[in-house]
């Protein structure tokens, strides 16, 4: 664990969002003021999320109806960070997705052609899929197995909602990875591409940013890698024994964002 000073050190955040910013269409509680106050500082931040379901610009729209104005900017999806990393690795090339609208629009934004027949894949793309059917996945696990690349922008197994945990992209990469005996690349937590994309567009050293999130196997696992700082918050999946039973815990725990508020600004 850091010590409490180092904390004010931090010159910029990367905040997971479900379960630290928000559950389900409910702001948790400090979240709003924890950003506001980031704002008047003039400490620049990012949200950074694992759901390649929806766009940026919808994600904002989200966060201003919980009363947290946010700029389509400000936010990184595994969707963007799976498009921008693919972008480099399969220019121009076609895939199938197993996903959704997120997903979807970022990678015909960088340039890709979406097909539904596995003859045609180069690669397939699998994220959440609230509309998955068997006929898709099987296209999909047809074109892994005739040699398609396979990606994955998360592997979170479930998403927190107002009730309860429901299937994540975990579970539909999951049936895919055994009906096709082939391990996907991960670009979302906790792998450190998207942490590198999120600490780049924040222009500041990794080493003076901050990565909150609920979970310990994505958000602290991916920021370690990235060699950030790492704060866990309890308001999500994670329990204090979850974080405390990490190889290498957090630098941090906070009960909520409100704690972490008073820690940050306190010992500045």
């Amino acid at each position: 664990m850091s010590e409490p000073n180092a904390l004010a050190e931090l010159r910029g955040f990367i905040f997971d969002m479900d379960g630290v910013i928000y559950r389900g269409n409910d702001a948790l509680p400090g979240a709003a003021q924890l950003i506001a106050a980031l704002k008047d500082a003039s400490v620049p931040f990012i949200y950074l999320t694992n759901n390649s379901s929806t766009p940026p610009d919808q994600v904002s729209a989200r966060l201003d109806r919980m009363g947290i104005p946010t700029r389509p900017a400000e936010v990184l999806t595994s969707a963007e960070a799976t498009a921008a990393a693919l972008a480099s690795e399969l220019p121009g090339r076609r895939v199938l997705v197993v996903g959704e609208e997120g997903i979807r629009q970022a990678l015909q934004e960088h340039g890709f052609e979406l097909t539904e027949d596995h003859r045609y894949a180069e690669a397939v793309v699998a994220g959440i899929d609230r509309q998955v059917t068997y006929d898709r996945l099987r296209e999909a696990a047809l074109a892994i197995r005739n040699g398609a690349a396979f990606v994955a922008t998360n592997t979170d197994r479930t998403l927190p909602t107002e009730v309860g945990l429901i299937p994540g992209a975990g579970a539909i990469v999951g049936a895919l990875e055994i009906a096709t005996d082939v391990t996907p690349t991960v670009i979302g937590k906790p792998s450190a591409e998207i942490f590198r994309q999120a600490v780049e567009r924040l222009g500041i050293d990794a080493a003076h940013v901050g990565a909150v999130g609920d979970r310990p196997e994505t958000d602290i696992v991916g920021g370690q890698r990235a060699g950030l700082h790492t704060i866990a918050v309890l308001t999500g999946v994670g329990t204090a024994a979850d974080f405390a039973a990490l190889e290498s815990p957090p630098d941090w725990v906070f009960a909520d964002l409100a704690a972490l508020q008073a820690a940050y600004f306190g010992n500045r």
